[in-house]
């Protein structure tokens, strides 16, 4: 079967020059390799009609799909509408469901709609319009030469609902695809060169049809096995088999067998042993309380965070002993430890966790230089801290703590609470 490629044009120079990340193409990424096509390439341009241009021709000479975003508001600086009107040598027309569309969203909100507005309903008569049930940006599907170019609103929530109601389903409607299954699993205290040779014969003995992906991140690698193929049992079966083997072999390091975060990993542990969890941060600010709560449901097992940045915070709200700060310093094994007492004390959880480190660039010394990190974790019958001695810039270090104060609680609550 022939591999279906595609590439993502996105545009704005907005993208260039760092003012906006582009998490668009992560996502189209994931949903294309879902159904079984093959990304080759993601693209940036500017808001340059000759480079949009060109960028499309060049994408056209070898993929099948290219998926475009950005540039379709009703502003003058929006131009790929246009531009695509010169490429495929076609025509405005005003497309009367769009019209409908736009006037009917500036009803709902009480506002009136403008010329501009409606501008939005101005449509290349060689398209097929993908309705915008979550804007006012139509999406847009053309065909030249076996190749198909589906332009997309930059708005992620508009672009994303494009994406599953209609851009999915035409592209599963219109190419023979191959099955492609995959499994992941997430480990973390050993690094990527380590794990690889760890299990490099597993590797060198996959199967053509499977492959191995190292997935590093902040104290932690994904292992990704990718199979591919035409029939589905019997590859899921094959896919499976090694995906049992290569968990079996690292399951020292093995946090979970899901393509999962580490605080996804830990709410889980938490719900399933209907515990609850308090933070006391300091150098980590508040990110480990976010990490957890930013999925629905964390209510269920997250009591609250104190940010205990200053050492008057850490004495009046989490009781840590002035004479604790004054031998120990902040940064240390018993103030960490005093702060997981006050934690479980305030916040009434049944673990805590607690963080005080230098994050850099400045405030280390010989003793303590930039990135020397303390972490606790604990429940009222017991405490456990341990140090950690960072190498990078503030915001890697921030992150890797997070992550080590994760990960360091997991361990606890399978030590205290076996499954």
């Amino acid at each position: 079967m022939k591999t279906i490629t595609a590439s993502i044009i996105t545009i704005g120079d907005e993208l260039l020059i760092g003012q906006t990340i582009d998490t668009n193409s992560a996502f189209i990424g994931q949903e294309l390799n879902r159904i079984g096509v093959w990304l080759r390439r993601r693209i940036a341009v500017g808001d340059v009609r000759a480079e949009i241009l060109q960028a499309l021709e060049e994408q056209s000479r070898d993929n099948d799909i290219i998926i475009i975003t950005g540039g379709l508001g009703p502003t003058a600086d929006d131009i790929t509408k246009p531009a695509l009107c010169h490429y495929f040598n076609g025509r405005m027309i005003v497309n009367e469901e769009v019209r409908q569309n736009v006037i009917g969203i500036f009803e709902r909100i009480g506002r009136p709609v403008t010329e501009v507005n409606l501008k939005q309903a101005e449509v290349p008569d060689c398209c097929t319009v993908l309705p915008n049930r979550r804007g006012t940006a139509p999406g847009m599907w053309f065909e030249k030469e076996g190749a198909v170019v589906i332009s997309l609103p930059g708005v992620p929530h508009e672009m994303k609902g494009l994406i599953t109601d209609s851009v999915l389903p035409g592209i599963q409607e219109r190419f023979p695809l191959p099955v492609i299954r995959h499994r992941t699993l997430l480990t973390a205290g050993k690094g990527e060169s380590e794990l690889a040779a760890h299990i490099r014969d597993l590797e060198e003995n996959l199967p053509a049809s499977i492959k191995l992906a190292y997935l590093p991140a902040y104290g932690m690698v994904r292992l990704r096995l990718t199979a591919r193929g035409e029939e589905e049992t019997s590859l899921v079966a094959e896919l499976d088999r090694h995906f049992g083997l290569l968990r079996e072999r690292v399951r020292e390091w093995m946090v979970i067998d899901e393509d999962l975060s580490l605080a996804e990993a830990l709410s889980r542990l938490l719900r399933e042993r209907q515990k609850t969890v308090g933070t006391a941060e300091s150098c980590t600010g508040g990110i480990i309380a976010r990490m957890l709560t930013e999925k629905a449901g964390a209510s269920a097992f997250f009591q609250g965070s104190v940010v205990a940045y200053a050492n008057s915070v850490k004495q009046e709200v989490l009781g840590v002993p002035a004479e604790t700060l004054a031998l120990h310093g902040a940064v240390s094994e018993a103030t960490v430890r005093a702060m997981v007492t006050g934690a479980l004390r305030s916040l009434g959880s049944d673990y805590a966790l607690a963080t005080s480190g230098i994050m850099g660039p400045d405030g280390g010394t010989e003793e303590k230089p930039v990135g020397t990190v303390w972490i606790a974790v604990g429940s009222r019958e017991r405490i456990e801290a341990q140090q950690f001695r960072f190498r990078f810039d503030r915001g890697r270090n921030i992150e890797l703590t997070a992550n080590a104060a994760l990960n360091l609680l997991r361990r606890f609550i399978l030590q205290d609470e076996p499954a």
